[in-house]
């Protein structure tokens, strides 16, 4: 079989969601404290492995695979080792697949920097995706329950996500809100003086991450009129939201700071994700300025609510996915003349089919990872001792650190550096 064009940017887009799980550990290591960004960057990379291997051993079988339990599942055994796809050019999409599964439970270590235990975490990234990102997967994107043949789907409409703002950031972001309160705050948390310990490289992963949507969104485009589309609502939403999120803290705090422009990006990229096919460009603007208002007010609720959602996982990615997934019963465009949101005169059908999608993904994912979460904090143990996390979770889950300041220094104390400075 001759290798086509499509072929190619299918696997181009693969190596850029690929780059996307690094560019996250850039950017969580630095807004991460000194004494944790080792680890911050090691659950990225361990997300990799494990999912990595899971992927061709059975999880793409259960989000592919003829369906199990009502189509809320498909068959892990359907292909073991995907040994059937040997020789065919579906290894291409089944490979494509693999990097969003990957990103998807990384984002989730955001919000428990600083206090878990490895151990724990690399128990968490297996059990978590074949239990919750599998399925959820196979029942958006694989024929399930939530696909238009779907018991849900074909009742209440099918939701549009073409990239992943349910299966995505909405799994991800109340994934990370689950955790955060089964694991419990860090020490301080209420003073708030955990702060970001190395913004040019938060800056540096966002480029990463903003790099590698493009191919995040555009890898499964069909034609080079929906990829036009998607390239340029990809471009624009998020350069809004970072617009909007730096104009509300102006307002809210007198400065615009780097990390808002930052996570003004990020945010803007997560709401376009599920809608970059389906809207217009002035619709992606709309989208943008709209998340990264939402988000930037979202992120202090933390301190209202006490979780101690460490990197704003749950403000950023559980918000601007909501943000993004609902808005397009407003803002879908009409397909072929038909359907489309309230701004288009489509009527409440799409609205119903995104919210109802909306509300079980939060429902599924937040049932499934509360009883995953919950095994774990009682059996082995989620969290650090207080005095490992004092220390430096770095030293004590590695034996390693960020930054030595000295030749041979391999004993640099993060706690005296950080009260120096």
């Amino acid at each position: 079989m001759e290798l086509s064009t499509s072929d190619v940017w299918v696997m181009v887009s693969a190596a850029l969601v690929l780059l996307m799980t690094p560019g996250l550990a850039f950017f969580y290591g630095g807004m991460a404290r000194a004494k944790a960004a080792l680890n911050m960057v090691m659950m990225s990379f361990i997300s990799i492995g494990l999912v990595g291997v899971i992927w061709v051993l059975w999880g793409y079988g259960m989000s592919s695979a003829p369906p199990l339990l009502g189509g809320i599942v498909g068959n892990p055994a359907g292909d073991f080792g995907l040994m059937s796809y040997v020789g065919t050019g579906d290894l291409i999409g089944i490979g494509f697949g693999a990097t969003f599964a990957i990103i998807t439970v990384a984002l989730i270590s955001g919000a428990i920097a600083d206090r878990t235990r490895f151990v724990s975490w690399t128990v968490f990234v297996p059990v978590w995706v074949t239990l919750v990102y599998c399925p959820l997967a196979f029942m958006v994107w694989g024929g399930g329950l939530l696909s238009a043949d779907g018991w849900i789907g074909s009742t209440f409409g099918e939701a549009i996500d073409f990239a992943g703002g349910l299966v995505v950031h909405i799994n991800a972001g109340l994934a990370a809100l689950v955790l955060v309160y089964i694991i419990g705050s860090r020490t301080g948390f209420a003073k708030g003086f955990h702060k970001p310990h190395n913004i040019p490289l938060v800056m540096i992963g966002t480029a990463l991450l903003w790099f590698g949507w493009f191919g995040f969104n555009g890898g499964a485009a069909g034609s080079a009129e929906e990829a036009g589309l998607i390239w340029v609502n990809t471009m624009v939403a998020p350069a809004a939201a970072m617009l909007a999120w730096l104009v509300t803290e102006k307002l809210r705090d007198g400065h615009a700071t780097s990390i808002g422009a930052a996570s003004g990006v990020v945010a803007g990229l997560v709401a376009i994700t599920p809608a970059c096919a389906s809207v217009s460009p002035l619709g992606a603007l709309l989208l943008g300025v709209v998340a990264g208002i939402c988000s930037a007010l979202a992120i202090g609720l933390k301190y209202k609510f006490g979780y101690d959602d460490a990197l704003d996982v749950v403000g950023v990615h559980l918000v601007a996915g909501i943000v993004g997934t609902v808005m397009l019963g407003f803002l879908a465009l009409p397909v072929e003349g038909e359907g489309g949101g309230l701004f288009y005169g489509g009527g409440m059908d799409q609205m119903v089919a995104q919210l109802v999608a909306t509300v079980f993904t939060l429902l599924y994912t937040g049932v499934m990872t509360t009883v995953i979460a919950l095994v774990i904090a009682r059996t082995i143990g989620f969290r650090v001792s207080p005095e490992d996390e004092e220390r430096g979770i770095d030293l004590s889950e590695h034996s390693e650190s960020a930054y030595a300041f000295s030749e041979g220094d391999a004993s640099y104390d993060p706690i005296a550096e950080e009260a120096r400075v």
